[in-house]
């Protein structure tokens, strides 16, 4: 396999995180295991770049690094903030080029990347990127194009034809296969004879930072290499996923992802009730974050500072809010400080069935007693809160 791409730092604040990977970089140690003989051949920071030859030959994987002035580096918040792209340089550098039987190329910051392979697998890693695989002169005999639902949409148009039927993404795309990523929904294969719809699968904590770079990775092997129908190839990429959010480990073993708790495999999205305390700036930012990532992947939130507000008497608020959770097919409660409304939502819920699933950051240990004996899902980790909020609310 050869991966062609940018090997970036990058900076997360919470959970702590300061690596350097990049798409290119953390596919080339995904596939070190899997498929031996690996090639890297990127663009690479002069300042880092002896550690990347080194921590890649260990690994097994041959380099070919273009070294550069710029240290370029993704700076996140938490892994579903939008990053600040720190370092680029100012002009787009001198393509690279690669020639194999089968490529993976990634969407690159600084420049670009003319292949020609066999079977190649394009990861653009930003819709305006979505329609370039042939535009500088790149060509395979046969291709697939890794996407989210941002970049399909993006590239698809508005012309009012169906983004999701294969004709319309084969004469935009020019690719033989289109995988679409959903996040907590799964994964989509379009291709000839009709789309396929592949579950997601359920881990106890979700690290997102890289989790599209396995998913290529290992679909690209797969698909690539093995010669494995693509929807076999994407469902084993989404297994690997959930192993590597899990354990934040980016080297692939296929062994014993069979054995992963699939989520439905055409589930929808119900509504998230957000219980929490709004009183300060602080609290309010946390309500806004978790309704608009919530909201940013395919979730439907009701969240009582919104759908409410503030106004109308006690017996009002309450009465709204109660009719609200009511409704509601989940509930992602803020535990920390021990909010009197939070908890009194909390006990509601779950005298009803509702799932609940309590992001508690610092809690007095005494103070989860009740919300572990009566099933609560209790994480410290924003990104997990927001994934399994969607997943117990999936119907």
């Amino acid at each position: 396999m050869i991966i062609v791409g940018g090997v970036y730092r990058e900076e997360c604040v919470r959970p702590y995180w300061s690596r350097i990977f990049g798409s290119a970089g953390r596919a080339a140690v995904a596939l070190s295991a899997l498929s031996p003989d690996s090639h890297l051949t990127a663009y690479t920071y002069t300042g880092w770049a002896e550690d990347v030859r080194q921590t890649m030959h260990g690994l097994g994987v041959t380099t070919d690094l273009r070294e550069i002035t710029s240290d370029i580096a993704f700076h996140y918040f938490h892994p579903l903030s939008f990053s600040e792209l720190i370092g680029a340089p100012g002009k787009q550098l001198p393509s690279l080029s690669a020639t194999g039987d089968v490529v993976l190329r990634f969407g690159m910051v600084e420049g670009d990347a003319v292949i020609g392979a066999r079977r190649a697998i394009y990861d653009p890693q930003h819709p305006s990127a979505a329609l370039l695989f042939h535009a500088n002169g790149s060509t395979a005999k046969e291709l697939a194009i890794v996407l989210n639902e941002a970049e399909l949409e993006y590239g698809a148009g508005e012309d009012g034809r169906d983004i999701w039927s294969y004709e319309t993404v084969r004469d935009r795309f020019k690719a033989d296969v289109i995988v679409v990523k959903r996040g907590p929904f799964g994964v989509v294969v379009i291709q000839p004879g009709g789309n396929v719809q592949l579950p997601a699968y359920r881990s106890e904590t979700v690290f997102k930072l890289g989790s599209g770079d396995i998913f290529s990775a290992v679909f690209a092997h797969l698909w690539g290499e093995r010669d494995w129908p693509a929807a076999q190839a994407a469902d084993f990429a989404s297994r690997a996923v959930a192993r590597y959010v899990s354990t934040r480990e980016p080297q692939v073993l296929l062994e014993g992802v069979e054995e992963l708790t699939r989520c439905p495999a055409e589930g929808t999205a119900g509504h998230v009730y957000i219980a929490a305390p709004f009183f300060t700036l602080a609290q309010r930012w946390l309500v806004d974050e978790m309704r608009g990532c919530l909201e940013m992947l395919g979730g439907q939130t009701f969240s009582p500072i919104h759908e409410v507000g503030s106004h109308g008497g006690a017996e009002y608020i309450a009465g709204q809010d109660l009719k609200g959770l009511r409704t509601c097919n989940a509930v992602l409660a803020v535990i920390d400080g021990e909010d009197a409304g939070t908890l009194f939502e909390v006990g509601y819920a779950r005298n009803l069935g509702i799932p609940v699933v309590a992001l508690a950051e610092s809690p007095r240990p005494e103070s989860l007693t009740m919300l572990e004996g009566t099933g609560c899902l209790i994480t410290g980790d924003f990104t997990t809160a927001i994934y399994q909020a969607i997943w117990s609310s999936m119907r």
